[in-house]
């Protein structure tokens, strides 16, 4: 198909003479209309949806349990300020919150807007709650694009080149990226150095007691779509509890089903006392959510936080309908069975293609490492850039991830059927042969 198609094109031209160019574009497409996994744009070219909003859409685009929620909410009530004038629809998704949240005990919520702004607001709720300041977080992550959640981010370009200084008091700790082992070992012979170093860390970095939180993504998603071994997630669990340190699990990417739970460190077993969520939240819907232990969270006294549009009633609608709609439709079980399938495919492919020299997943989150030499693991940036060309050609729409550039990441709705799912895929083993020559 010829891409952009001239509508396309023209509104491109429009867009750059508006636009700030720091915004910047991943395909030459503007979409026009989408329904479940597909996307239509402008020019009528269709498409099949691989990265899901990057994690927004486990529920589809425009499922209609919660288009109709919106338009009845809407025709009602769109704004008023919770810190003013309160409704009902805050208090419906915060209990539907804590009733799916996976911490034992009395637990309380907190709405903002953004996935960073959750990740500040968790940080703020700790440090209230600690009396400390310090926060540990780790190589390979991302937190968002604010000043503290740039400093919690490990990938320079494009995140934190030039934006200077950030936060004071972050330590960033080597995340368990076992292919590529900061170690250089391997498991699971490998004794769990990237646990042992906090026994290191503490003597000759800073004490714990100066620590408020420990911040995760139980699976690194821009970082690389980097899935922990079962053993570190507990780890961390018990070095906080240790040091009377805040465990907080930052779902935003990895909650609301997409790895095969509901959320991802239920996948581990372990309790962190704070979540952060957003994303998949309300299907699209501009919300995020602090949740965790009640005694915690009730640390800031009233008006310490908060936002104007924080828990907007179009975006608790939203949350409740999509948050009904995953369950109702057992999307969760559907990742683990779209993720199995998916890495069979993969790893057929991986015997045909050099390229991949790793294949990561966790339910429906995917990731492909590219690399030149399986040896070197020399990372295949240019090829990962030319492969996910290659399928935006044959209507597959699929992105990059990783500090590197080198990995492909898969965050198809979850609502995509078998068909759709057997042509993606066909269409990404197409465009390794054609990159692969």
């Amino acid at each position: 198909m010829e891409l952009p198609g001239p509508k396309s094109r023209a509104l491109i031209e429009r867009k750059n003479k508006c636009t700030a160019r720091g915004i910047s574009q991943g395909t030459p497409l503007f979409i026009e209309k989408a329904s479940g996994a597909l996307m239509t744009d402008v020019d009528g070219n269709e498409f099949i949806d691989f990265y899901g909003g990057i994690g927004v859409l486990n529920a589809g685009h425009c499922p209609k349990p919660v288009v109709d929620a919106i338009k009845e909410q809407a025709e009602k009530l769109i704004h008023t300020c919770f810190m003013t004038s309160m409704y009902e629809g805050w208090v419906d998704l915060a209990e539907k919150l804590i009733q799916i949240t996976p911490i034992k005990g009395d637990l309380k919520v907190t709405y903002v807007n953004s996935g960073a702004e959750a990740v500040e607001n968790a940080i703020k709720i700790a440090r209230s709650y600690t009396k400390r300041t310090g926060v540990i977080a780790f190589e390979m992550a991302f937190h968002g694009r604010t000043n503290l959640a740039m400093g919690l981010t490990s990938k320079v370009r494009p995140y934190k080149y030039g934006f200077g200084p950030f936060a004071p008091e972050i330590y960033k700790i080597p995340s368990a990226y076992c292919y590529r082992c900061y170690y250089h070992s391997t498991y699971p012979g490998c004794g769990m150095h990237c646990l042992e170093q906090f026994e290191r860390f503490f003597a000759a970095e800073v004490e714990p007691e100066t620590i408020a939180a420990m911040i995760i993504e139980p699976v690194q998603g821009e970082g690389g779509f980097i899935v922990p071994p079962k053993e570190f997630l507990p780890g961390l669990k018990t070095i906080a509890e240790k040091h009377g340190i805040v465990l907080i699990a930052d779902e935003i990417q990895t909650g609301f089903g997409r790895t095969g739970k509901m959320f991802a460190v239920e996948n581990y077993g372990v309790e962190p006392d704070l979540m952060t969520m957003a994303k998949s939240i309300a299907a699209g819907m501009p919300l995020s959510a602090v949740v965790g232990k009640k005694e915690i969270m009730d640390a800031p006294g009233p008006g310490m936080i908060g936002g104007t549009y924080a828990g907007n009633p179009l975006a608790c609608a939203a949350g409740l309908a999509t948050i009904n709609y995953i369950e109702h439709e057992k999307l969760s079980a559907r990742a683990a069975k779209i993720g199995a399938f998916v890495v069979g495919r993969l790893k057929g492919m991986q015997e045909k293609y050099s390229l991949i020299g790793d294949i990561r997943s966790l339910g429906a989150m995917i990731g492909i490492e590219l690399v030149k030499d399986r040896e070197t693991k020399e990372p295949a940036k240019e090829e990962t850039a030319q492969i996910t060309q290659a399928c935006l050609s044959q209507g597959l729409i699929i992105i990059s991830a990783g500090v590197y550039g080198n990995v492909i990441r898969m965050l198809m709705p979850l609502v995509i059927t078998d068909e759709q799912l057997e042509r993606a895929l066909n269409v990404l083993d197409w465009a390794f042969a054609k990159v692969q020559k």
